[in-house]
Order: C-alpha cells, then structure tokens, then sequence
C-alpha cells in the first residue's frame, strides 16, 4: 500500500521539457558555464592560483546543472499541440488520407 503511494507521487512529477524549454535549457547552460570560466580565469590569473580557477569553473557548472537538468516550469511553457487521433472505424473504409495523398502524387 506504502509502495504504490509513493508510485503515484513520482508519476505526478513532470519529467519533459518542450522545445523552446530546451533551448532555453541550453542557453542558460552555456551561458552560466562562460560566465564562470571569465570569472574564474580572471580571478586565477589575478591571485595566480590554477587552482582557484577550477573551483569557480566547477560551482559554475554545479549551478548550470541545477538550473538546468530537472524540469522546471519555465521549461514547459509552450507543450506541443498534437493532432487529435481518428479513430478506425470514421477513417476511410481502406485508406487513410496520408496513403490517398501519395497514390495521388504517383498517378
């Protein structure tokens, strides 16, 4: 019984991102990992420590893939709308339109 409430709660979890949310996805990624890689070359060549740099690189893409990787809202604002499914049965007795379109074109 305890099992499958938690199975309900993980599938009520969104798990997808649409297309503009991945590029936005994308672009927030780069972006932060640039950012930091500036930062943190200009911080190690500033102290003279590689090592400083590597540090700022790294949080950079600890907070790049956080902001990024899981799903957030922002990244599901524009869903695709897709066509409604014709049944069987209301379809054309032994065609469907697609298959009447190409036999059209080959005539």
């Amino acid at each position: 019984m305890k099992d499958m409430k938690m199975l309900c709660i993980f599938n009520s979890v969104p798990t997808h991102m649409d297309y503009k949310g991945q590029k936005l996805a994308e672009q927030i990624f780069q972006g932060i990992i640039l950012i930091s890689a500036v930062i943190g070359f200009v911080y190690g060549l500033i102290i003279q420590q590689f090592g400083w740099t590597v540090y700022i690189v790294l949080a950079g893409f600890g907070i790049s893939c956080i902001m990024t990787l899981p799903p957030w809202p922002m990244y599901r604002r524009n869903p695709l709308r897709w066509q409604p499914v014709i049944p069987e049965s209301s379809a054309d007795s032994s065609q469907r339109p697609q298959e009447s379109l190409k036999k059209k074109k080959h005539k």
